[in-house]
């Protein structure tokens, strides 16, 4: 996509990072960026022609500043930790909007917060915008072959995260010998995968899935070297996410580190289970 100006909405991680530097690569000339104190990368603000740090909750100076840098789009990339949205602090705007939400889930909250930005002449793109390259690709990735137990397992797992993630509880679950051993809720991949490994003893397989309805422009399901440090603790052995909905950040690294350790990456085209 060609672009002269973009803006970033960086949460935690490198993906703002990494973001920041493709769309660089890819000629868009001038970047401009909100983090946020305790989550965003000190490398953001290095990376941008202009940054400005706000609480998590200030929806009406986070739109304020994308209209008076006047960017016509921008991205949200990265995470804000979940803790922290208990400590959220929202200011008036932030107030009125969650006012109107019937139901404030994040889908409805980042939902309206797109249509407040929309009104100062700000479109949200796909989250993928960019990194289209990184997307993770059907079939075996990196590591080891696939047992035929562990082919059982992946189809079995994805047809539940699917289901668990059409209900809005979460989007992975940690499946040994067919038998699901921890499902992601609030609490994030990281630490369902600790609690899988754990109570299966190890030797399990994670899955990852998209939503039925997933809205990239503020979701998407992403693996990356933190995941798989916290796969190889857990006693991870198989790591499927879905291809094509799926961002591998850092993906030489990831790669790297799933040859090392010994880990299967699988892509899953869930229209061929």
């Amino acid at each position: 996509m060609k672009l002269d100006a973009l803006g970033i909405i960086a949460g935690s991680g490198r993906y703002p990072v990494l973001l920041a530097e493709a769309a660089r690569a890819q000629g868009v000339k001038r970047l401009a960026a909100v983090g946020f104190p305790g989550e965003t990368l000190p490398d953001v603000a290095r990376l941008v022609d202009d940054y400005a740090e706000l609480r998590v909750g200030q929806l009406g100076a986070l739109v304020a500043y994308f209209r008076d840098q006047k960017m016509a789009h921008a991205i949200m990339a990265g995470q804000v930790r979940p803790g922290n949205l208990f400590e959220l602090r929202p200011d008036l705007k932030a107030l009125l909007l969650l006012a109107r939400l019937k139901e404030r889930n994040a889908e409805s909250i980042f939902g309206a917060i797109a249509d407040e930005l929309e009104r100062v002449g700000t479109k949200l793109l796909p989250a993928t915008t960019f990194l289209e390259d990184s997307l993770a690709t059907a079939g075996l990735i990196a590591g080891p072959k696939l047992s035929r137990k562990q082919e059982a397992d992946i189809a079995f797992g994805f047809r539940i995260a699917k289901e668990v993630s059409r209900l809005d509880i979460g989007q992975s679950v940690v499946v040994k010998n067919g038998t699901v051993v921890a499902v992601e809720a609030f609490e994030g991949t990281d630490a369902a995968m600790e609690r899988g490994g754990r109570l299966g003893k190890g030797d399990v397989v994670l899955i990852k899935v998209s939503k039925p309805r997933q809205d990239f422009r503020f979701d998407v399901p992403v693996l990356g070297t933190r995941t798989m440090e916290q796969a190889r603790d857990a006693g991870v052995r198989v790591i499927a996410c879905e291809a094509g909905r799926t961002l591998l950040l850092d993906r030489a690294a990831v790669l790297a580190q799933a040859q090392r350790w010994g880990i299967a990456l699988v892509g899953v085209d869930g229209s061929t289970l």
